[in-house]
């Protein structure tokens, strides 16, 4: 039978991670302490020391070099974050007001999506007035980006260039593939990414609302990697506000099973 893990990246130990469905296993980021019962990036091969700079990217790294021989062709491998978890359909329309549990509403492993896909990404976000492009200059600088896709083969970076022309985007690194595309993603993504590290160590990049560059980088190339080299169908995901992540409300209550909470769900989110 083949196996369906989603790791789900944190950098706090947020208690209501322990109350999701088996296949959802938390993995926790950066040098804190988390419980015993989560993977952690502390131990075997590992890149903590960028996490500050590549946030979940360390993760995916040692998910790679650490866990990928467990899995067989037919397996999925898969991500999500703290905030952010797969529904188990994609939602055209935004949510009215229903009794639905959010628990009930996450990713199954018996979702049909995974009989007719090579990789899943979340529900792409549409920029109304900007291109993928001026979108990131407009928040992070005018030259980055353009400097850093000459890192890539040259076919490779003419169509992640017309690609960035576009307006839609599956943001926070998020997807679930096979473990021969990740093996593939990972190969060209950390090439690149410790390629836009030097740059931006170079440059003086990394400080302030900068200090993540490079995984803002790589957020724009994993969107592209995969909708270049996989066929892709999309799912939609459901943001956590701080009651579900509060540990004094999980003392209590599993607030994933509080119903009157699918109206919180998100659809397409347009800027």
């Amino acid at each position: 039978m083949k196996k369906i893990n989603i790791f789900c990246f944190s950098v706090e130990d947020f208690h209501v991670l322990n109350k999701l469905p088996k296949n959802i296993i938390p993995f926790g980021l950066g040098d804190k302490n988390f419980p015993n019962n989560w993977l952690n990036e502390k131990n075997n091969e590992n890149i903590l020391k960028f996490n500050k700079h590549f946030g979940e990217a360390t993760g995916m790294y040692w998910i790679w070099k650490n866990k990928l021989k467990e899995y067989s062709k037919n397996d999925w491998i898969g991500f999500c974050q703290y905030r952010r978890l797969w529904l188990d359909e994609f939602l055209k329309n935004k949510q009215k007001f229903s009794t639905a549990k959010l628990f009930s509403k996450l990713l199954k492993n018996d979702n049909q999506i995974f009989d007719n896909s090579e990789s899943i990404l979340l529900q792409p976000i549409l920029f109304k007035s900007d291109s993928l492009r001026t979108q990131f200059e407009k928040n992070y600088g005018s030259k980055i980006l353009k400097d850093c896709l000459d890192f890539l083969e040259p076919g490779e970076k003419h169509d992640f260039k017309n690609y960035l022309e576009g307006n839609s985007l599956s943001i926070c690194n998020m997807f679930i593939t096979n473990p021969i595309i990740f093996d593939k993603y990972c190969n060209s993504m950390f090439d690149w990414i410790f390629k836009c590290y030097a740059y931006c160590l170079e440059k003086n990049l990394l400080k302030g609302k900068n200090m993540r560059l490079p995984i803002f980088l790589v957020e724009r190339y994993t969107s592209f990697w995969f909708h270049k080299h996989t066929q892709v169908n999309y799912l939609s995901f459901a943001r956590l506000g701080n009651f579900y992540l509060s540990n004094f409300v999980n003392k209590f209550i599993n607030p994933l099973n509080v119903p009157f909470t699918f109206g919180m769900y998100p659809t397409i989110h347009k800027f």
